[in-house]
């Protein structure tokens, strides 16, 4: 499943202020080095860079055509690198002093199972700084799936959707206090504005609707049903969503939690 870096940066103002209210609650001064988990095409993993000029930072991704927009960064910032590999692969180092994975962990299943382990691995006095979209339940995912089970499409698009990969933040503050950090959690949820004659549809192009559209691919390579598919979603998010006098808005909620091991 590929991504596409122009179509996710279509976005970036409004994908970018979850990721500033995220760090900008995390207390370490002087980190030794600092991780960024599903770093994407790196842009705001330069932003930790210039923010801790001292510290070795790392943006770790599973998408290579992302990392290939990364790349001129690491020859802009002296202390920034980037690694490919997938989340569910990586693994704490001793003087990893502060983690940050925005909007990529939902991506990952087993990440609850796996958060424990990599707490106990990070030194103490470090940080862990997560956000999840916990808008699975809003009406353009629950169309999406709705969609999915319905018409032509709906055999290859069987199992492909998730209904609930993340917790809420109660769940992420029970996780993170049980395994010795004192922890931090809440939930926003961000009227966006969007605007263009289809512009949810647009948004989740870029995220939520991509592993839809890699099994549409791949079942049909001619792409009338995908394009069968994206014409029946759109209808339906035209009316959940009603393009008003400003542009059309887009309630988008999102899940934080910010902690220090102890």
């Amino acid at each position: 499943m590929r991504w596409d870096p122009a179509r996710y940066a279509a976005f970036s103002d409004e994908r970018s202020r979850p990721f500033h209210d995220l760090v900008a609650q995390i207390g370490q001064e002087a980190p030794r080095r600092v991780v960024d988990l599903g770093c994407g095409s790196g842009a705001l993993t330069a932003t930790l860079a210039e923010r801790w000029p001292s510290a070795r930072v790392v943006g770790i991704d599973s998408s290579a055509e992302m990392l290939e927009d990364a790349a001129p960064l690491a020859q802009r910032y002296p202390n920034l690198s980037f690694a490919l590999g997938p989340i569910e692969d990586w693994a704490p180092t001793a003087s990893d002093d502060v983690v940050v994975t925005n909007a990529a962990l939902q991506w990952v299943p087993s990440h609850t199972s796996l958060l424990p382990g990599w707490l106990a691995a990070m030194p103490t006095g470090s940080w862990f700084a997560m956000q999840v979209p916990g808008n699975f339940d809003s009406p353009s995912h629950a169309l999406m799936r709705a969609v999915a089970d319905e018409g032509p499409w709906a055999a290859a698009l069987s199992g492909v959707l998730r209904a609930d990969p993340v917790l809420d933040a109660a769940g992420y503050l029970d996780l993170f206090e049980s395994n010795d950090f004192r922890a931090s959690a809440w939930e926003t949820t961000y009227m966006q504005l969007l605007q263009g004659e289809d512009p949810v549809l647009d948004w989740v192009r870029g995220t939520g609707l991509r592993p839809a559209l890699a099994a549409l691919d791949v079942a049909d390579p001619s792409g009338s049903l995908t394009a069968e598919f994206e014409a029946t979603y759109a209808a339906r998010l035209r009316h959940a969503y009603p393009a008003g006098p400003h542009g059309t808005v887009y309630p988008f909620r999102r899940v934080f939690t910010v902690a220090r091991k102890r």
